[in-house]
């Protein structure tokens, strides 16, 4: 990493429907210029679809925009292009695992460190304003 290019963050859960876009979208907005964020999921199933729109919803009312987001599925293309592989769980953390090789397992991280981010899929509002809390209170440690 040279001295002038940005950290380079990426964050993953499950489908990149959302957890993980709105992760991006914090530490990008938290990081400014001194990051470059991106985020993925560890399945395809939402691979060029919008944001959950609950999670929209609850990161609107946080001050957040979501609906540029669009899905995508994790690639060794973009474990290699991160510094830092930040995990949404530790299920996620254990299918990047199967995924990494010795110069990317290194860079793997759960976002939360001791603890996960619950995936809020099927829940209700609340839920999904819990996560973006947690996602908020998170994302000062991977920031510059």
């Amino acid at each position: 990493m040279t001295g002038t290019r940005p950290r380079r963050l990426l964050t993953v859960c499950l489908g990149n429907h959302c957890r993980s876009p709105l992760a991006a979208l914090i530490l990008a907005e938290l990081g400014g210029s001194a990051v470059e964020v991106r985020s993925a999921g560890t399945r395809d199933k939402w691979v060029g679809r919008p944001a959950h729109p609950e999670m929209v919803t609850a990161a609107a009312a946080a001050g957040y925009d979501l609906t540029p987001h669009r899905g995508v599925q994790i690639s060794q293309a973009l474990l290699e292009w991160a510094d830092a592989v930040l995990a949404m769980d530790t299920g996620n953390l254990t299918a990047l695992r199967a995924l990494s090789d010795e110069a990317t397992a290194p860079k793997l991280a759960r976002y939360l460190g001791d603890r996960d981010v619950p995936d809020p899929w099927g829940k209700g509002p609340e839920d999904f304003a819990v996560v973006v809390a947690l996602i908020e209170e998170g994302a000062v440690q991977h920031v510059p």
